[in-house]
């Protein structure tokens, strides 16, 4: 069963967790965001810590997805063998806060508070990741550009408790990357990111799926782009076919980070980057 209280419950196995859920419960995975947003307050409600059980600890290969638990830390991320095509979460994975953040911290967590700078949801959504959501009576799986609605914002229901992130197989050849800027190297919030993922089949681009973080509420897909370099020649220099209209989507805010406008510019300036480094790495 678990670990309870009135207030707290932490239980062994997923049937007694949705059991458990009610809309007044916080879920606690992690909590490296839950407990510094309370620091010096108290908390009334009741909280569900999952991270007991063992089958959301998991990474999983199965015949169509790699399957991502919803404890499963950035540092299990990081150690875990996977396909090229998570290179660019693995990037991301290391540049979650320090060492100890990233053995505390979750994948699921970070996208369930759906942060704006939340560095997972534009590399899941280069993946093309799927959000396994369960109830006491049902599982279903949605896309994570459905699932993130705004700023802290998800369609999770109080009913549902998110178990698994779902990623799809990949046959072609693939390269991934990931960049991102912030006043410093490590350790600080994204002024921007940008994520790719981009398949080769007989030397020309099967598909490529790009994303930008951290300079709209909700990471977005750069779609116009990924429709016209589908077809180039790994011969040719992909990041000549970006252009200032790609970002037209874009909504970035000004902060005591960075202003709109020098988001945007970075922002295009990363996005050629990551495009050439992610070409780069299939001659590597």
């Amino acid at each position: 069963m678990g670990s309870i209280s009135k207030s707290y419950f932490r239980p062994d196995n997923l049937n007694s967790a949705l059991e458990f859920l009610t809309p007044e419960v916080k879920v606690l995975s992690g909590g490296t965001d839950f407990f510094p947003e309370r620091v010096g307050t108290d908390f009334a409600g009741k909280i569900l810590d999952i991270c007991s059980i063992p089958e959301l600890k998991e990474i999983v290969e199965t015949e169509k997805y790699w399957k991502i638990g919803a404890t499963v830390t950035w540092s299990d991320i990081i150690q875990k063998i996977l396909p090229s095509y998570f290179d660019g979460l693995k990037l991301a994975a290391r540049e979650i806060g320090g060492v100890q953040i990233q053995n505390q911290g979750t994948i699921a967590g970070n996208i369930c508070n759906a942060s704006p700078a939340a560095d997972a949801p534009p590399v899941l959504m280069t993946l093309d990741a799927m959000i396994e959501v369960s109830s006491s009576s049902e599982t279903k799986n949605i896309p994570i550009s459905d699932f993130i609605l705004g700023n802290r914002k998800t369609c999770l229901d109080p009913a549902h408790l998110v178990t698994a992130i779902l990623v799809p197989k990949l046959k072609n050849r693939t390269a991934s990357h990931f960049f991102k800027l912030g006043a410093r190297r490590y350790l600080v919030i994204s002024i921007a990111m940008v994520s790719t993922v981009i398949e080769i089949d007989q030397g020309k681009i099967a598909s490529a799926r790009l994303s930008i973080g951290a300079c709209s509420p909700v990471a977005k897909r750069i779609s116009d782009l990924e429709k016209r370099l589908q077809g180039s020649s790994i011969e040719n220099s992909w990041e000549e076919q970006v252009l200032p209209d790609d970002l037209a989507e874009l909504s970035p805010i000004d902060d005591i980070r960075a202003d709109a406008v020098y988001r945007k510019e970075a922002a295009l300036i990363m996005l050629k980057r990551t495009i050439k480094e992610t070409r780069m790495k299939f001659f590597s």
